[in-house]
This record gives C-alpha cells, sequence and structure tokens, in this order.
C-alpha cells in the first residue's frame, strides 16, 4: 500500500448487495433488510476490479459464487472468491460488479474506475470525472 502524500487516493465508497436491492426494488424484502456499507476505498490502477475483505463480504451477505486465479505483484497466485454483484457509489456516480474477496481493505480497481469514467488524480490524491464527460459517465462501445 502507497503511504498517503505519495499519491494514494483514498475515496468514500458506498456498496450495496445487489440482489438484496433488487429485491427490495421488486417488494420482495423489507428496505430495512437492504445491506450496505460505506467504507473508505483505496484506488489501485494495478487491480483488474473491485476487492473486498472478507469481513465486508460477510457483513454485505455476499455468496461467493466462484473461484477466479488472482496474481499478486511478486508473482504469486492463487484463487480466490468472485461475489454476486455489488452496487459501487463513488463520486455520485454507480455501478455493479462483482468482487474478489481478499486482503484487508477495499481496492477499487481499474474496470471499477472505466465503467463509472472516473480518472485518478494522484496530484490531489482523488478521484475526478473523465474531462470528455464531466457529467455523466459514458460507455465505450467499438
Amino acid at each position: 500500500m502507497e503511504p498517503i502524500g505519495m499519491g494514494a487516493v483514498r475515496v468514500n465508497v458506498k456498496l450495496t448487495n445487489a440482489i438484496d436491492e433488487a429485491l427490495v426494488s421488486r417488494g420482495l424484502l423489507a428496505p430495512h433488510l437492504l445491506r450496505e456499507c460505506e467504507i473508505q476505498a483505496l484506488v489501485d490502477t494495478g487491480a483488474l476490479t473491485l476487492v473486498v475483505p472478507p469481513a465486508i463480504a460477510e457483513q454485505l451477505g455476499l455468496r461467493i459464487r466462484g473461484q477466479q486465479v488472482a496474481r499478486y505483484a511478486n508473482g504469486f497466485e492463487e484463487p480466490i472468491g468472485v461475489t454476486e454483484p455489488v452496487i459501487v457509489v463513488c463520486e455520485g456516480r454507480q455501478t455493479s460488479v462483482e468482487a474478489l474477496v481478499v486482503g484487508d481493505e477495499v481496492l477499487i480497481g481499474q474496470v471499477v474506475l472505466e465503467l463509472l469514467d472516473l480518472l485518478p488524480d494522484c496530484k490531489n490524491q482523488r478521484l475526478i470525472p473523465n474531462p470528455a464527460n464531466p457529467d455523466y459517465p459514458v460507455a465505450i462501445i467499438k
């Protein structure tokens, strides 16, 4: 982990169990049973997607639906759990992704940043909207 002051970007995110949210919207789950949390996450452009620690996955009630091999910066590989979808809200933008369950902090990886159309501003230690799309995220389809 990069020390604060050295370009590390940390952001507040809201994570919601997407299955719960779908059940609430269909009237099949009481709104007070919706599992969500607000937490500070580290933006990690070296990570592919959303990474959550086991305690957060448990708090959100996320079912592990499969395994994926993860490769760390030191070359070590191991299979880790992949969850059901998680709704990620960050900087007023929202997307839904699977999460990898490992480690001790929430990581926001490159795929999540691209889906949210946000860019890291390491100098000012924050996320900024893509200047080409400052008002809302735009998906590129080719």
